[in-house]
C-alpha cells in the first residue's frame, strides 16, 4: 500500500496485494468468521470444510426486478425465499455498466481501470496468464464449472475459459451468439456441441433449460467434494420474440394485457427464479445444503426494454451502458444456512472486484490470490460482523462505448465514475467536467453539487486519473468473413 493509502482512515482499504490480504487474514480470525467442521476422528488437528460456492448471474436483472423488493410485475418467489433464508444487498454493484468488462471485474478482482476486458464488442479476450476465481480455486482443490455466457473470449483466443481454470465450461463464448435462445450449437470447453431440432431456424431446445441441465448435472456429478459453479444465464437479456410455450412460466404471463416482449421478458425471469428455488432444493437432496454458499446477481444496470414496461431501476438515474446508478446498480442476494444470518439486509457498498477476495477467505484459498487485487472480502458482513468490515476508499468504474459495431470502433470518449462514501463523482466524457452527488440525500443524481464542493470534485478526479491505466488491445477477434463469430 501507498503512503497516501496508508495515512486514509483505518476502517478503509483501497486496492490489496496478495500479501496485504495474507497479512490482514489471520487464521483464527477466518475460524471465528465461518466456523469450524471436524473432518477427521483419528486425534488430528481439526480442518475446516471447504463449502461449496455457487454463482448465479442473471443478464441484465435490474435492481429492482425481484417482489421481495416490491416489484409489481415481476414474480420472484423463488429468490425472495433464497433471500429469506440469507442477506439482502441494497448497494452492490456490478464492475462496469455492460455485459463483457462486469464480467472481468468479477472474474479478475480487479476494477475497471485495471481489468483486462474494457470493451464490449462481443469477444474481447482475457489475456494469457490472466488469474480468475475458478484459476485460484483450481490450485486449492476445487472442481470448477462455468454454465452459461462467457463474453471475456471467444473460440480460438487466449480468453477461453478452459485456458483460465475452468475444467469444465458449457454455453456461449462470444457474447453476440448469445443474443440467440435458438442457436444450432454451444461450445463445451471450445468444442461445438450441436442442438440438435435448432437447425436451419427451428426452435426446439431454448437454451436456457439445456444450460440450466448441464448446470445441475456438474453440481450432482462433484456432491462430494468442494465446487465452484460459476453460472452466468444469459436470461433475461437478449431478444424477447419468443419462449416456450409449454413452460409454466410462459402460462403465467401470457394472457396479461401486456406488449408481447413484455411478456417473454417476465417468463424468462420467472423460470430463471423457479430454477433458483430447484437448485436449492437439489442442494437439500444432495445434503450439501449447509456446505454451499449461493450467491446470485445481476451483472450491470437495467436495460430500458420494452420503453422502460418494467422501471428495473426505478428512481435511479439511467440504465445499462451509463456510469450512474442506474447502470452500475444490481440486485444481490447471498445464502448459506448456519453462516448468514437469515432474513439479514446491508447496506454495505460493494462491488464485483470483491467477490474474488471472499471467495478465497471463504475457501481458505488465500495463499492462491492474484498477486493484484482491487477487491476487499465482505466476509465479515456475509457472516453478521458488519462492525469488523473493512471498507473501500473508494469503487472506481470506467467505461467506452461502443461507436460503431460494423466497424467495430470505440468512442474516443471515456465514461468515469467514483465513489467515495457517500460522494460519487460522474464523467461522461473526457474532456467533460465531472458531476459530483451525494448519494445518500440524492440517490437518484438529479442534484449536481459539483460548483459548491471544488475540492471533492479535484480529489475524485485525482483517483479517476489515477486508476484509469492503458488496456490490452481491446479489438475483436477475428472471426470468418460476414461473422461476428466462429
Amino acid at each position: 500500500m501507498t503512503k497516501k493509502q496508508n495515512a486514509l482512515d483505518s476502517r478503509a482499504l483501497g486496492p490489496v496485494t496478495r500479501r496485504d490480504f495474507l497479512l490482514s487474514a489471520t487464521s483464527a480470525a477466518a475460524g471465528a468468521a465461518l466456523g469450524t467442521s471436524c473432518l477427521t476422528t483419528n486425534g488430528a488437528e481439526p480442518e475446516r470444510e471447504r463449502p461449496n460456492i455457487i454463482y448465479i448471474m442473471l443478464d441484465e436483472l435490474g435492481p429492482f426486478e425481484l417482489s421481495c423488493l416490491g416489484h409489481e410485475k415481476l414474480e420472484t418467489p423463488g429468490i425472495d425465499r433464497m433471500a429469506r433464508g440469507g442477506m439482502l444487498f441494497d448497494q452492490c454493484y456490478g464492475g462496469a455498466p455492460v455485459c463483457a468488462p462486469t464480467r472481468s471485474c468479477l472474474l479478475q478482482g480487479l476494477h475497471g481501470g485495471h481489468a483486462s476486458v474494457r470493451g464490449n464488442l462481443g469477444g474481447v479476450p482475457l489475456q494469457a496468464g490472466d488469474e480468475t476465481i475458478a484459476s485460484m480455486l483450481k490450485k486449492s482443490g476445487y472442481a470448477t464449472g462455468g454454465f452459461g455466457k462467457w463474453g471475456v473470449g471467444a473460440v480460438g483466443t487466449d480468453g477461453v475459459p478452459e485456458k483460465h481454470g475452468f475444467d469444465t465450461f458449457f454455453g456461449y463464448y462470444h457474447q453476440i451468439h448469445a443474443h440467440d435462445y435458438y442457436p444450432e450449437y454451444l461450445w463445451r470447453n471450445s468444442v461445438k456441441a450441436p442442438l440438435r431440432g435448432n437447425e436451419n431456424g427451428k426452435r426446439s431446445r431454448f437454451t436456457q433449460k439445456v444450460i440450466y441441465d448441464e448446470s445441475v448435472r456438474f453440481i450432482r456429478q462433484n456432491r462430494d467434494r468442494p465446487f465452484f459453479a460459476y453460472l452466468p444465464w444469459t436470461v433475461p437479456h437478449g431478444r424477447h420474440s419468443h419462449f416456450p410455450e409449454d413452460d409454466p412460466a410462459w402460462e403465467k404471463y401470457k394472457d396479461r394485457n401486456w406488449p408481447h416482449a413484455a411478456k417473454v421478458y417476465a417468463a424468462m425471469v420467472s423460470m430463471a427464479d423457479r430454477q433458483v428455488g430447484e437448485i436449492i432444493a437439489l442442494l437439500q437432496e444432495l445434503g450439501i445444503d449447509d456446505n454451499t454458499i449461493l450467491f446470485l446477481s445481476g451483472d450491470n444496470g437495467g436495460a430500458d426494454y420494452v420503453k422502460n414496461f418494467f422501471r428495473p431501476n426505478r428512481h435511479l438515474r439511467g440504465f445499462k451502458g451509463d456510469v450512474y446508478e442506474g447502470g452500475l446498480r444490481v440486485p444481490c442476494v447471498a445464502r448459506w444456512p448456519g453462516r448468514i444470518p437469515a432474513g439479514s439486509r446491508s447496506d454495505l457498498a460493494w462491488y464485483f472486484p470483491d467477490l474474488l477476495p471472499t471467495v478465497a477467505e471463504i475457501a481458505g484459498a488465500t495463499e492462491h490470490l492474484p498477486e493484484r487485487v482491487d477487491g476487499i472480502s465482505i466476509v465479515p458482513t456475509l457472516t453478521g460482523r458488519a462492525a469488523d468490515q473493512k471498507k473501500h476508499d473508494f469503487l472506481y468504474w470506467e467505461y467506452r462505448r461502443v461507436a460503431n459495431w460494423q466497424k467495430q470502433t470505440y468512442s474516443k470518449d471515456l465514461a468515469q465514475a467514483v465513489r467515495r462514501g457517500n460522494l460519487k463523482a460522474v464523467r461522461t466524457r473526457n474532456e467533460g467536467a465531472f458531476e459530483l452527488y451525494d448519494l445518500e440525500s440524492d440517490p437518484g443524481e438529479r442534484d449536481n453539487i459539483a460548483a459548491c464542493h471544488p475540492k471533492a470534485v479535484a480529489e475524485l478526479s485525482a483517483i479517476a486519473e489515477r486508476e484509469h491505466e492503458t488496456p490490452p488491445p481491446q479489438d475483436e477477434p477475428a472471426a470468418p468473413d460476414g461473422k461476428r463469430f466462429i
